[in-house]
Protein backbone atom coordinates (compact mmCIF):
# COMPACT_ATOMS: atom_id res chain seq x y z
CA UNK A 1 0.00 0.00 0.00
CA UNK A 2 1.35 3.43 -0.92
CA UNK A 3 -1.85 5.44 -1.19
CA UNK A 4 -5.00 5.90 0.87
CA UNK A 5 -8.30 7.40 -0.26
CA UNK A 6 -8.89 10.75 1.44
CA UNK A 7 -12.00 12.02 -0.35
CA UNK A 8 -15.26 10.87 1.24
CA UNK A 9 -15.98 9.17 -2.11
CA UNK A 10 -12.96 8.93 -4.39
CA UNK A 11 -13.90 8.16 -8.03
CA UNK A 12 -11.88 5.77 -10.15
CA UNK A 13 -12.24 6.55 -13.86
CA UNK A 14 -11.42 4.44 -16.88
CA UNK A 15 -9.00 7.14 -18.10
CA UNK A 16 -7.21 10.09 -16.46
CA UNK A 17 -10.10 12.47 -17.08
CA UNK A 18 -13.27 13.27 -15.16
CA UNK A 19 -15.05 13.18 -18.51
CA UNK A 20 -14.32 9.45 -18.86
CA UNK A 21 -16.70 6.77 -17.54
CA UNK A 22 -16.71 5.97 -13.86
CA UNK A 23 -15.17 2.52 -13.25
CA UNK A 24 -15.47 2.31 -9.48
CA UNK A 25 -15.49 4.28 -6.25
CA UNK A 26 -13.35 3.87 -3.16
CA UNK A 27 -14.23 5.34 0.20
CA UNK A 28 -12.24 7.38 2.67
CA UNK A 29 -9.56 5.35 4.42
CA UNK A 30 -9.37 2.52 1.88
CA UNK A 31 -5.85 1.34 0.98
CA UNK A 32 -4.57 1.57 -2.59
CA UNK A 33 -1.48 0.71 -4.59
CA UNK A 34 -0.06 3.31 -6.98
CA UNK A 35 0.58 1.83 -10.43
CA UNK A 36 1.68 4.99 -12.23
CA UNK A 37 1.18 8.75 -12.40
CA UNK A 38 0.46 9.21 -16.11
CA UNK A 39 -0.02 12.99 -16.03
CA UNK A 40 -0.19 15.81 -13.51
CA UNK A 41 -3.12 15.51 -11.15
CA UNK A 42 -3.89 11.85 -11.87
CA UNK A 43 -2.81 8.52 -10.42
CA UNK A 44 -3.56 5.04 -11.71
CA UNK A 45 -4.27 2.90 -8.67
CA UNK A 46 -5.07 -0.71 -7.85
CA UNK A 47 -7.42 -1.57 -4.99
CA UNK A 48 -6.83 -4.36 -2.49
CA UNK A 49 -9.48 -6.34 -4.42
CA UNK A 50 -7.35 -5.93 -7.58
CA UNK A 51 -9.52 -3.45 -9.45
CA UNK A 52 -7.80 -0.58 -11.26
CA UNK A 53 -8.72 2.93 -12.29
CA UNK A 54 -7.54 6.54 -12.47
CA UNK A 55 -8.05 8.66 -9.37
CA UNK A 56 -7.66 12.43 -8.93
CA UNK A 57 -4.43 12.90 -6.97
CA UNK A 58 -6.14 15.50 -4.77
CA UNK A 59 -8.39 12.76 -3.39
CA UNK A 60 -5.49 10.61 -2.15
CA UNK A 61 -2.85 10.43 0.55
CA UNK A 62 0.40 9.40 -1.18
CA UNK A 63 3.65 8.08 0.25
CA UNK A 64 4.78 5.01 2.16
CA UNK A 65 5.18 6.81 5.49
CA UNK A 66 1.68 8.31 5.86
CA UNK A 67 0.11 5.13 4.49
CA UNK A 68 2.02 2.93 6.92
CA UNK A 69 0.99 5.11 9.85
CA UNK A 70 -2.64 4.89 8.75
CA UNK A 71 -2.45 1.11 8.35
CA UNK A 72 -1.00 0.76 11.85
CA UNK A 73 -3.93 2.53 13.47
CA UNK A 74 -6.93 0.68 14.83
CA UNK A 75 -9.69 1.31 12.30
CA UNK A 76 -13.45 1.17 12.44
CA UNK A 77 -15.95 1.24 9.60
CA UNK A 78 -18.81 3.70 9.14
CA UNK A 79 -22.14 1.86 9.13
CA UNK A 80 -24.40 4.90 9.05
CA UNK A 81 -25.45 6.00 5.56
CA UNK A 82 -23.75 9.35 6.23
CA UNK A 83 -21.79 10.37 9.31
CA UNK A 84 -20.74 13.98 9.86
CA UNK A 85 -17.33 14.51 11.47
CA UNK A 86 -17.47 17.66 13.62
CA UNK A 87 -14.77 19.75 15.25
CA UNK A 88 -16.20 19.20 18.73
CA UNK A 89 -18.57 16.67 20.35
CA UNK A 90 -21.63 18.83 19.88
CA UNK A 91 -24.36 18.85 17.23
CA UNK A 92 -23.59 22.55 16.71
CA UNK A 93 -19.95 21.82 15.94
CA UNK A 94 -18.40 22.79 12.60
CA UNK A 95 -18.52 20.00 10.05
CA UNK A 96 -15.04 18.88 8.99
CA UNK A 97 -16.23 16.28 6.50
CA UNK A 98 -18.92 13.66 5.98
CA UNK A 99 -18.07 9.97 5.80
CA UNK A 100 -20.28 7.43 4.07
CA UNK A 101 -21.09 3.82 4.82
CA UNK A 102 -17.98 1.70 4.29
CA UNK A 103 -15.49 4.50 5.03
CA UNK A 104 -12.75 3.90 7.59
CA UNK A 105 -11.86 6.06 10.58
CA UNK A 106 -9.43 5.58 13.48
CA UNK A 107 -10.98 5.97 16.95
CA UNK A 108 -9.08 8.01 19.53
CA UNK A 109 -9.74 6.70 23.02
CA UNK A 110 -13.03 5.38 24.31
CA UNK A 111 -16.58 6.63 23.95
CA UNK A 112 -17.18 10.13 25.31
CA UNK A 113 -20.21 11.51 27.09
CA UNK A 114 -23.55 11.45 25.27
CA UNK A 115 -22.37 8.86 22.75
CA UNK A 116 -19.61 10.82 21.00
CA UNK A 117 -16.41 9.29 19.63
CA UNK A 118 -13.17 11.13 18.87
CA UNK A 119 -11.53 9.93 15.68
CA UNK A 120 -8.68 10.53 13.28
CA UNK A 121 -8.89 10.77 9.48
CA UNK A 122 -6.19 9.44 7.10
CA UNK A 123 -4.56 12.88 6.77
CA UNK A 124 -4.28 13.33 10.54
CA UNK A 125 -7.26 15.60 11.04
CA UNK A 126 -9.20 14.87 14.20
CA UNK A 127 -12.89 15.21 14.86
CA UNK A 128 -15.96 13.70 16.47
CA UNK A 129 -18.89 11.60 15.37
CA UNK A 130 -21.51 9.48 17.07
CA UNK A 131 -20.01 6.24 18.39
CA UNK A 132 -22.98 4.20 17.19
CA UNK A 133 -22.24 5.31 13.61
CA UNK A 134 -19.12 3.12 13.70
CA UNK A 135 -18.72 -0.65 13.75
CA UNK A 136 -15.99 -3.31 13.56
CA UNK A 137 -13.77 -3.30 10.48
CA UNK A 138 -13.63 -6.93 9.40
CA UNK A 139 -10.63 -8.09 7.40
CA UNK A 140 -11.78 -11.69 7.63
CA UNK A 141 -15.36 -13.03 7.58
CA UNK A 142 -17.47 -11.46 10.32
CA UNK A 143 -18.74 -14.89 11.40
CA UNK A 144 -17.42 -18.44 11.16
CA UNK A 145 -20.96 -19.82 11.14
CA UNK A 146 -22.21 -19.95 7.52
CA UNK A 147 -25.85 -19.32 8.40
CA UNK A 148 -24.95 -16.37 10.58
CA UNK A 149 -22.67 -14.93 7.92
CA UNK A 150 -25.43 -15.22 5.30
CA UNK A 151 -27.78 -13.36 7.64
CA UNK A 152 -25.23 -10.60 8.29
CA UNK A 153 -24.59 -10.10 4.57
CA UNK A 154 -28.30 -9.72 3.86
CA UNK A 155 -28.73 -7.30 6.76
CA UNK A 156 -25.99 -5.06 5.38
CA UNK A 157 -27.33 -5.28 1.83
CA UNK A 158 -30.81 -4.20 2.93
CA UNK A 159 -29.40 -0.96 4.39
CA UNK A 160 -28.99 0.21 0.76
CA UNK A 161 -32.67 -0.36 -0.08
CA UNK A 162 -33.99 2.66 -1.98
CA UNK A 163 -30.56 4.07 -2.90
CA UNK A 164 -30.47 5.39 -6.46
CA UNK A 165 -28.67 3.53 -9.23
CA UNK A 166 -25.28 4.98 -10.13
CA UNK A 167 -22.99 3.35 -12.69
CA UNK A 168 -19.75 2.50 -10.88
CA UNK A 169 -21.17 3.65 -7.56
CA UNK A 170 -20.55 2.04 -4.18
CA UNK A 171 -22.04 4.45 -1.65
CA UNK A 172 -25.43 5.42 -0.18
CA UNK A 173 -25.44 8.34 -2.64
CA UNK A 174 -25.64 5.90 -5.56
CA UNK A 175 -24.70 2.30 -6.20
CA UNK A 176 -24.72 -0.15 -9.11
CA UNK A 177 -25.55 -3.85 -9.11
CA UNK A 178 -22.06 -5.22 -8.49
CA UNK A 179 -21.29 -2.39 -6.08
CA UNK A 180 -24.27 -3.40 -3.94
CA UNK A 181 -23.25 -7.06 -3.79
CA UNK A 182 -19.62 -6.08 -3.22
CA UNK A 183 -20.44 -3.78 -0.30
CA UNK A 184 -22.77 -6.26 1.40
CA UNK A 185 -19.93 -8.77 1.53
CA UNK A 186 -17.09 -6.25 2.06
CA UNK A 187 -18.73 -4.95 5.22
CA UNK A 188 -18.57 -8.53 6.45
CA UNK A 189 -14.88 -9.06 5.70
CA UNK A 190 -15.11 -10.72 2.27
CA UNK A 191 -13.99 -8.98 -0.95
CA UNK A 192 -15.69 -10.17 -4.13
CA UNK A 193 -14.89 -9.31 -7.73
CA UNK A 194 -16.17 -5.82 -8.56
CA UNK A 195 -18.08 -6.68 -11.77
CA UNK A 196 -21.13 -8.80 -12.57
CA UNK A 197 -19.37 -12.05 -13.38
CA UNK A 198 -17.60 -14.97 -11.75
CA UNK A 199 -13.82 -14.63 -11.98
CA UNK A 200 -11.28 -17.24 -10.96
CA UNK A 201 -9.19 -16.23 -7.97
CA UNK A 202 -12.08 -14.54 -6.15
CA UNK A 203 -14.31 -16.14 -3.50
CA UNK A 204 -17.45 -16.76 -5.59
CA UNK A 205 -17.80 -20.10 -7.38
CA UNK A 206 -20.63 -21.33 -9.56
CA UNK A 207 -23.06 -23.73 -7.89
CA UNK A 208 -26.10 -25.70 -9.10
CA UNK A 209 -29.29 -23.67 -9.11
CA UNK A 210 -30.98 -26.11 -6.77
CA UNK A 211 -28.30 -25.31 -4.16
CA UNK A 212 -29.23 -21.61 -4.08
CA UNK A 213 -29.40 -20.15 -0.55
CA UNK A 214 -29.70 -16.67 1.01
CA UNK A 215 -26.73 -14.33 0.31
CA UNK A 216 -25.73 -16.30 -2.81
CA UNK A 217 -25.44 -14.41 -6.09
CA UNK A 218 -27.67 -14.46 -9.16
CA UNK A 219 -25.95 -13.65 -12.44
CA UNK A 220 -27.65 -12.29 -15.54
CA UNK A 221 -26.04 -10.82 -18.67
CA UNK A 222 -24.24 -7.73 -17.34
CA UNK A 223 -26.11 -7.84 -14.03
CA UNK A 224 -25.85 -9.42 -10.58
CA UNK A 225 -28.23 -9.67 -7.62
CA UNK A 226 -28.13 -10.92 -4.03
CA UNK A 227 -30.53 -13.76 -3.25
CA UNK A 228 -32.71 -13.21 -0.16
CA UNK A 229 -34.52 -16.54 -0.05
CA UNK A 230 -38.00 -17.72 -1.03
CA UNK A 231 -37.40 -16.68 -4.63
CA UNK A 232 -36.75 -13.02 -3.82
CA UNK A 233 -33.57 -11.06 -4.52
CA UNK A 234 -32.13 -7.60 -3.89
CA UNK A 235 -30.42 -5.70 -6.68
CA UNK A 236 -29.62 -2.23 -7.97
CA UNK A 237 -31.35 -1.72 -11.27
CA UNK A 238 -31.38 1.11 -13.80
CA UNK A 239 -34.84 0.09 -15.01
CA UNK A 240 -37.28 2.97 -15.46
CA UNK A 241 -39.82 3.10 -12.66
CA UNK A 242 -37.60 1.35 -10.13
CA UNK A 243 -34.21 2.98 -10.65
CA UNK A 244 -32.22 1.95 -7.63
CA UNK A 245 -31.99 -0.78 -5.01
CA UNK A 246 -35.19 -2.82 -4.96
CA UNK A 247 -36.48 -6.32 -4.20
CA UNK A 248 -37.76 -8.49 -7.04
CA UNK A 249 -38.71 -12.13 -7.40
CA UNK A 250 -38.03 -15.18 -9.54
CA UNK A 251 -41.54 -16.46 -8.78
CA UNK A 252 -44.15 -15.67 -11.48
CA UNK A 253 -46.84 -15.67 -8.78
CA UNK A 254 -45.11 -12.86 -6.89
CA UNK A 255 -46.17 -9.29 -7.68
CA UNK A 256 -42.50 -8.24 -7.86
CA UNK A 257 -41.67 -10.85 -10.53
CA UNK A 258 -39.28 -9.62 -13.25
CA UNK A 259 -39.76 -11.93 -16.25
CA UNK A 260 -37.05 -10.15 -18.22
CA UNK A 261 -34.50 -11.20 -15.59
CA UNK A 262 -35.91 -14.58 -14.61
CA UNK A 263 -35.71 -15.73 -18.22
CA UNK A 264 -32.06 -14.64 -18.53
CA UNK A 265 -30.56 -16.09 -15.35
CA UNK A 266 -27.20 -17.44 -16.52
CA UNK A 267 -25.53 -18.68 -13.32
CA UNK A 268 -25.75 -18.92 -9.54
CA UNK A 269 -22.66 -18.30 -7.44
CA UNK A 270 -21.73 -18.76 -3.80
CA UNK A 271 -18.90 -17.93 -1.43
CA UNK A 272 -19.67 -21.10 0.52
CA UNK A 273 -18.50 -24.60 -0.44
CA UNK A 274 -21.19 -27.11 -1.34
CA UNK A 275 -22.12 -29.65 1.27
Amino acid sequence: MNAVALSPICPLYTAPSAASPLADEVLCGWPLEVCEQPCPGWVRVRTDYRYEGYAPAAGLILGAGPCRRWAEREQRVVLQAAADVLDRPDVEGRRITTLFRGSLAAPLGGELAEGWQALCLPDGREGYTRSDFLGPYYKTPSSTDPEDLRKRVIERALTYLGVQYRWGGKSPLGIDCSGLVFMAWRLNGVSLYRDAKIVEGYPVREIPRNALAPADLLFFPGHVALYLGEGRYLHSTARSGSCGVVVNSLDPADGSFRPDLAERLTAVGSVFPLG
